[in-house]
């Protein structure tokens, strides 16, 4: 009986040993599956960066304009590793990013109040519901005279202009994504006694949120150039910022530094982008609006 109870030990974890293998062979597929995928998305972008190194450096060198105006890359990947490897650079970073970030959140509370506005009374929406989406259209530039009359050269100017170019555009995201809320949601809202408050809370926003996060990547579009063309225009008592920085390039005809910052302007946007991007796909898949 011992041999016998040994034996049918050994071949159930035979068993056991034959069904695990299966289940490691699906995480190594998995993970292949994952690691291909992930390729498949990064090396066409590798592969633009290339190029536009490569046409960068031949403009540069074929003479159309002295490297001293237009330096290569060559010239200015140095200057820039050299940048951001000094504490001053990221002083100018948490500045402008600092900026960024409060003048989006006063945007996002002033375009979340006019978008439920609009929404919820059809009189207030027939009155300025033009006029929200007139100022989109808006240059953020055009409104700096204006603002530094109002609040001189300091930061309340720079977040004054930045709330006018990026509340409008929040305010038509929300506005956008509760006009296409599926009715048959809101009958089933109604249906489950959803009143006030609660029927916004509850139901509305959530169903809105896919098209809202498209209005906040507008929004904070709008935003991130209103700050670079405040930190340009407006210099507050020479504080250190990717605005100033980029002033002081052109102001010494330092060209590689000045790309340089150009630069890090648009990885910046471009990593706010794939953040945004992040969101809207996890919330589409989410609500089921994706098929991946």
């Amino acid at each position: 009986m011992p041999e016998t109870t040994e034996r049918q030990d050994r071949h159930v974890q035979g068993l056991d040993a034959l069904e695990q293998q299966p289940a490691r062979g699906e995480d190594e597929n998995g993970a292949a599956r994952t690691a291909a995928r992930i390729w498949s998305a990064t090396w066409p972008k590798l592969a633009a960066i290339a190029l536009v190194l490569v046409a960068w450096q031949s403009v540069s060198w074929s003479g159309w304009r002295s490297e001293y105006v237009f330096p290569g890359p060559d010239r200015v990947l140095p200057v820039l590793f050299d940048e951001v490897t000094s504490p001053e650079f990221w002083t100018a970073v948490q500045v402008t990013m600092q900026r960024a970030l409060t003048g989006f959140a006063l945007a996002l509370a002033a375009g979340v109040l006019i978008g439920l506005g609009l929404t919820r009374f059809r009189i207030l929406r027939s009155a300025v519901g033009s006029l929200v989406t007139g100022l989109q259209t808006m240059p953020s530039i055009v409104w700096f005279p204006f603002a530094m009359l109002l609040y001189g050269i300091t930061e309340s100017a720079i977040m004054f202009v930045i709330v006018l170019g990026a509340a409008p555009s929040i305010a038509g995201g929300l506005t956008s994504g509760i006009d296409h809320v599926n009715p048959s949601l809101l009958r089933a809202g109604k249906v489950m006694g959803l009143r006030g408050l609660q029927h916004y809370t509850l139901l509305i926003v959530p169903a809105a949120l896919p098209m809202f996060v498209s209005g906040l990547k507008q929004g904070w579009a709008f935003a991130w150039r209103s700050l670079m063309a405040g930190e340009l225009l407006v210099i507050i008592n020479q504080q250190n910022s990717i605005g100033w920085a980029l002033s002081q390039a052109r102001q010494l005809n330092d060209a590689e530094r000045l790309i340089s910052y150009i630069i890090i302007v648009l990885v910046i946007g471009i990593v706010i982008d794939v953040f945004f991007n992040w969101a809207d796909r996890a919330l589409r898949r989410r609500w089921g609006l994706t098929q991946d």
